[in-house]
């Protein structure tokens, strides 16, 4: 059976994935895609969401996980639910159709539904690919 320490999660899921390096370790386990994240300051995804030509500009994949640093706001447009902030010590469950908002440097662990984890990273590595290198 897998197992591994966060840190140890294959890089970038593993080449599959190089828009992610060295701030998105992930590996498949079964039916789940194990990742573990590590933004280095605040980000707002929204943009990215759009840009990736996301359904609504929202994340299609629901994420179950926890905090162990920082926060993690979760906000969900053209909806009535509240946006909701967890932090550290916190498991969450953000369904899908959400926007994530990190508003400091956060590390957190996830176990999502590989398949539609799948496809939300290969439409951000798409638009990553697309933009002009610099160099």
């Amino acid at each position: 059976m897998p197992h591994a320490k966060p840190t140890d999660l294959p890089n970038a899921g593993g080449g599959r994935w190089p828009s992610a390096k060295d701030h998105f370790y992930s590996a498949q386990w079964g039916d789940l895609e194990v990742g573990y994240t590590a933004t280095e300051s605040s980000r707002d995804c929204t943009d990215l969401y759009r840009v990736a030509g996301l359904p609504g500009g929202v994340c299609t994949c629901p994420h179950y996980g926890y905090v162990l640093e920082g926060s993690i706001t979760a906000v969900y447009p053209n909806t009535d639910w509240s946006e909701e902030t967890v932090g550290p010590g916190e498991v969450y469950f953000f369904p899908a159709g959400h926007v994530l908002k990190y508003s400091e440097a956060t590390k957190h662990l996830e176990f999502n539904p590989a398949y539609a984890l799948q496809q939300l990273m290969d439409a951000i590595q798409r638009v990553s690919e697309s933009l002009p290198r610099s160099g």
